[in-house]
């Protein structure tokens, strides 16, 4: 049975993801280390969260290699960690915005990109099999230590890492909701160490209460923040703060494909968009495409994923890519999606340029983009029906230039999702619930 799914191990802790896995999985990094090599293990604020912590550790010990807990942190601060430790693999124990009950397990290799398949593959064999992954003996067990103040050392490195000096955000009124997870200090501090006037929610994490009616998957508590208070824009983290959502003025969603045009388009008046592309994948909209392509720069699209994402970004040199649920990655700092570093990024361009975050989201015109989820246990005969491929493409067909058809099959869920852009809602709307009835009576 596969343990990865798109986005590393997931399930609920202590139930699908328990410590006697987590010890595997730990004796099973020894396919990737040396003796005495170091492994980086974060988390962030759910309850679950140390038990699996411990747990991988004592598997790492056990054959030999020595582990860092690094407590609550941020994922993106698992790659710039590993550097800074001289670590050859990075955990990050995180649900990214899941509830409480769930957990997960992500693994970074040495250079700080997420596992490939490839290694997942190798990791599962092992866990089933266990073949190979004998304890060494008393002399040789690893040692275990917890890092003091990660957090801190994160951000402190992060800075360095920009090209130039951060924003002065004297004057600047944020709204900003941290989820009650991984975010939940560092985020806040940084922001006020530039001078910006923060109001926070979200900061406030019990180990059960993460991603509950808060954070980037539920803008409501934010926005009344940002209209009601006069803020000039609003910052919403998920629990692991990969990804963040941004609210202009107006309290109006900035998703992640607005996130990509807008500093992409500053990159390139900066002449910084050295070459002039943007990374993205299948879901982002035919406006973010259009827009890009108005100012001399292309779209690459990708699978679903921000590890594919982060892929295409390596093989093409490129310095933006994401998606658009917020997972913005930005090459010249980081090598994963950092929510902070998105939050920073706008900042920057707000500050250089004197607008509003909705002056600067305008600029780029959206498709109405309908999605229709189909339940069916049949997903996997999709792809051979031929009638249903015929009435995709009869429908993409039709829509020409004024929109696109996308349909796949869920990689997560008995779904078959379909996505449908057009000139109109109405039209959108139309075409993504004829495709969902023809779906649903041939698999059904």
């Amino acid at each position: 049975m596969p343990l990865f799914g798109t986005d590393g191990i997931r399930g609920v802790a202590n139930e699908a993801l328990t410590p006697d896995l987590a010890i595997k999985l730990g004796k099973a990094l020894q396919l990737f280390t040396e003796m005495d090599d170091t492994v980086l293990i974060g988390m962030d604020t759910r309850n679950s969260g140390s038990m699996l912590s411990y747990s991988l550790a004592s598997g790492i010990s056990a054959v030999g290699r020595n582990a860092l807990i690094l407590g609550v942190i941020p994922t993106p601060a698992i790659p710039i960690l590993m550097e800074e430790y001289s670590a050859k693999v990075g955990i990050m124990i995180s649900a990214s915005h899941n509830y409480a009950k769930d957990n997960g397990i992500k693994f970074f290799n040495s250079s700080g990109f997420k596992f490939s398949p490839s290694s997942e593959h190798a990791i599962e064999e092992a866990v089933h099999g266990l073949d190979g992954l004998e304890s060494v003996s008393w002399k040789q067990i690893g040692d275990i230590h917890k890092v003091e103040d990660s957090g801190e050392t994160y951000v402190k490195l992060l800075q360095n890492r920009f090209t130039s000096d951060l924003p002065d955000l004297a004057g600047m009124k944020i709204g900003l909701d941290c989820a009650h997870g991984a975010t939940y200090e560092v985020a806040p501090r940084l922001l006020s160490q530039l001078g910006a006037e923060v109001t926070s929610i979200g900061v406030e994490p019990d180990g059960k209460n993460i991603n509950e009616n808060c954070g980037s998957t539920s803008l409501g508590r934010l926005r009344e923040l940002v209209s009601e208070g006069g803020l000039d824009l609003g910052i919403a983290f998920d629990g692991d703060g990969d990804r963040t959502l941004l609210l202009d003025e107006n309290g109006r969603t900035v998703d992640g494909d607005r996130i990509l045009f807008i500093t992409a388009s500053w990159f390139r008046d900066q002449d910084r968009l050295n070459p002039p592309i943007v990374v993205s994948t299948v879901m982002s909209n035919m406006g973010l495409e259009r827009a890009l392509r108005d100012n001399g720069i292309n779209l690459l699209r990708t699978q679903v994923g921000d590890k594919h994402v982060a892929q295409e970004m390596e093989t093409n040199n490129a310095l933006i890519g994401g998606e658009q649920s917020g997972h913005v990655i930005f090459s010249e700092v980081n090598t994963t999606g950092d929510g902070l570093v998105t939050a920073l990024q706008i900042l920057q361009v707000m500050k250089e340029t004197e607008a509003k975050l909705s002056e600067l989201s305008n600029e780029m015109n959206r498709y109405p983009q309908v999605l229709n989820n189909v339940p069916t246990n049949n997903k996997s005969k999709f792809s051979g029906n031929g009638y249903l491929q015929e009435k995709i493409e009869e429908w993409d067909s039709r829509l020409g230039e004024d929109g696109r058809v996308l349909v796949r099959p869920s990689g997560t869920q008995e779904l078959i999702r379909v996505m449908v852009e057009a000139s109109s809602e109405d039209r959108a709307s139309t075409i993504a619930d004829s495709l969902g009835e023809v779906i649903d009576e041939e698999l059904n």
